[in-house]
C-alpha cells in the first residue's frame, strides 16, 4: 500500500509556484523535493498530451501540482530554479546546468535517465479543507515534514505581503546602494561556487557581502556558475579570519565587556552581528572532501542566504528603532570566530560544534527573545525575529543531515561521536534550559546533548597543575 503524507493544506499553496519541502524518516534519512503548483492552464496542456489519467485526477487541484527529487539525477543540480517546457509528451522540467528534461509526471528523461517523481493528492477534510498529499518516498517510514518554504519570489503569485513569506529578494535597505564596489569584480570576476565563497569571505562591508550573496546564491540555483569548484586542484583558500572595516574592527571587544543587560537596539545589533559559517564550511571543507555531493553546497548556499536575509531584517529594524546607533556604532564580539578555528583542520568537528552547539543554543533562546519584544508592543521586530527562528530550525536540521551523513560514511555512531567531538572541541557544559521541541525537529533527540560537558583546554591546564 502507498504511503502518503500529509504535506498542507492547499490554500498555503497558492502564493508561490513552487516549494522546497524537507522530509526525515524515522529511520533518519533525509529526503528533498520541489513542488511545482502550476497554472489550470499548463496541467490542461499536459493531461491533454497525455500527462495524467481522469482517474489519477478527479480533483483539478491535483493536476496542478507535481512533486519531483529536488537534485538532478545527472550530476546532483538544484531543480529549484528548472525551467519548465511543453514537448510532446506532457511537461518536463529542464535542468538548468546542463538541459537535461524530465516528465514532471513520470521523471523519464529523453537522455534515458529518470528523476524521482512522486504522486501528488489534493483530499477534501471532513470540514471542507483542501489538503495536499505527497507520496513517501521509498526506504523509510513514518515521513515528517521538516520545512516547506517557497523557493523564491521569483515564484511569487502574487508577492505576499506578510513577513512570515519575506524572501531575501524583497529586503530593501538604503545603506546596501553605498557599497563601495561592485558585486561582481570589474577583473578575476569568480566563476565557481569556491571562487564566490571566498570572494564573499574576504569583503569587509557588511551591506556589500548581503548582495555578493544574492548575485551568487542566484547564480548557482540557475546554472550561471560553471561549477561549484571544490574539486579542483588550484580552489581559493578561505582567510583564517575574515576581514572587517574599521568602524567595525573598533567596536569588536571582549565578550566579558558587552554588557549583560541590554535594550532592543542593543539586542538586535547584537543578533546582527553577521556571521559566515555557511560560506567558510563550503570553501574551507569542499576542495579537502571531493566525494561531498551537490546537495552539500545546495544546502548551505541556501543557509548563507538566510544569514544574509537575517542581517536585513535586524539592520532594518535597528534603524528603523535606533537611528542613531546603525550597525557597526555598537560594542560587539567574535567570540564565536574562536570554535571556527577551533575546527579548521574537521569537517565533522566544525558540524558538531556550529551547527549542532552554537546554532542549536538558538534554538533554546529565541523564545524568550522573541517574548522579551512582545512584551515591548515591538510586533514588527517579533515577526522578523519569528522568521528568524523557522529558519535556524533548518539550519541546524541541515548540520545534522550531513553529521549524520558523515557518519554514516564513516561508519561511527553519531551520537556518540557527537558527544566526543563536543568533549574534544567544547569548553564547558553544553547549557540548558532546551528547547526540546525545536532540537527534536531539527534530528536533535535529547541523547545527542543531555548531561555533556566539553572538555577542551582542561587536559592541557591539568598537565600544567602537575608540573607545577
Amino acid at each position: 500500500m502507498v504511503e502518503f503524507i500529509l504535506i498542507s493544506s492547499y490554500d498555503k499553496l497558492s502564493s508561490h509556484s513552487r516549494f522546497l519541502l524537507d522530509l526525515r524518516s524515522q529511520e533518519g534519512t533525509y529526503h528533498s523535493l520541489i513542488l511545482f503548483r502550476l497554472s489550470p492552464e499548463q496541467s490542461q496542456e499536459d493531461t491533454e498530451t497525455g500527462g495524467l489519467s481522469t482517474q489519477q485526477n478527479e480533483n483539478q487541484n491535483d493536476r496542478q501540482i507535481y512533486a519531483m527529487e529536488a537534485s538532478c539525477p545527472h550530476l546532483g543540480a538544484d531543480l529549484s530554479h528548472a525551467e519548465i517546457e511543453e514537448c510532446e509528451t506532457g511537461l518536463v522540467a529542464v535542468c538548468p546546468w546542463h538541459r537535461y528534461d524530465f516528465d514532471l509526471r513520470t521523471g523519464k528523461s529523453e537522455t534515458g535517465l529518470k528523476a524521482c517523481t512522486y504522486v501528488v493528492e489534493v483530499r477534501t477534510d471532513d470540514g471542507g479543507v483542501a489538503d495536499v498529499w505527497v507520496e513517501a518516498p521509498a526506504g523509510g517510514s513514518n515521513w515528517r515534514v521538516l520545512e516547506l518554504r517557497p523557493v523564491s519570489e521569483a515564484f511569487a503569485d502574487p508577492p505576499p505581503p506578510n513577513i512570515s513569506s519575506l524572501s531575501f529578494e524583497t529586503i530593501h535597505n538604503d545603506d546596501v546602494l553605498s557599497a563601495p564596489e561592485d558585486v561582481v569584480p570589474v577583473e578575476g570576476a569568480p566563476s565557481t561556487l569556491m571562487q564566490w565563497a571566498v570572494l564573499i569571505l574576504n569583503t569587509a562591508n557588511p551591506m556589500l557581502k548581503v548582495e555578493r550573496t544574492k548575485h551568487a546564491v542566484h547564480m548557482f540555483r540557475t546554472g550561471q556558475l560553471t561549477s561549484i569548484g571544490n574539486r579542483y586542484s588550484n580552489a581559493p583558500q578561505p582567510p583564517d579570519v575574515p576581514p572587517r572595516e574599521e568602524a567595525y574592527s573598533r567596536n569588536t571587544v571582549d565578550p566579558g565587556r558587552v554588557a549583560k543587560r541590554k535594550n532592543r537596539a542593543v539586542m538586535l545589533h547584537a543578533l546582527a552581528n553577521i556571521e559566515q559559517w555557511a560560506w567558510d564550511i563550503m570553501a574551507r571543507f569542499g576542495p579537502a572532501h571531493p566525494d561531498l555531493p551537490p546537495a552539500f553546497f545546495s544546502d548551505f548556499a541556501k543557509m548563507a542566504l538566510d544569514e544574509s536575509k537575517h542581517f536585513s531584517l535586524l539592520t532594518a529594524r535597528l534603524a528603523a528603532l535606533s537611528p542613531s546607533t546603525p550597525y557597526g556604532s555598537l560594542p560587539v564580539h567574535a567570540a564565536l570566530w574562536e570554535s571556527a578555528s577551533v575546527t579548521f583542520v574537521s569537517l565533522r568537528a566544525r558540524l558538531a560544534i556550529i551547527h549542532l552547539v552554537h546554532e542549536a543554543r538558538g534554538l533554546d533562546v529565541n523564545p524568550a527573545t522573541i517574548e522579551r519584544f512582545r512584551r515591548a508592543g515591538d510586533m514588527e521586530s517579533v515577526r522578523a525575529l519569528e522568521v528568524i527562528h523557522h529558519d535556524e530550525v533548518t539550519h541546524v536540521t541541515t548540520g545534522h543531515r550531513w553529521f549524520t551523513w558523515l557518519c554514516a560514511r564513516q561508519g561511527v555512531d553519531p551520537v556518540q561521536t557527537f558527544r566526543e567531538e563536543v568533549r574534544r572541541c567544547w569548553r564547558g557544559d553544553v547549557k540548558g534550559p532546551f528547547n526540546v521541541e525545536a532540537r527534536e525537529k531539527a534530528g536533535m533527540t535529547q541523547d545527542f546533548y543531555q548531561d555533556l560537558r566539553g572538555e577542551m583546554g582542561t587536559q592541557q591546564r591539568s598537565g600544567e597543575e602537575e608540573s607545577n
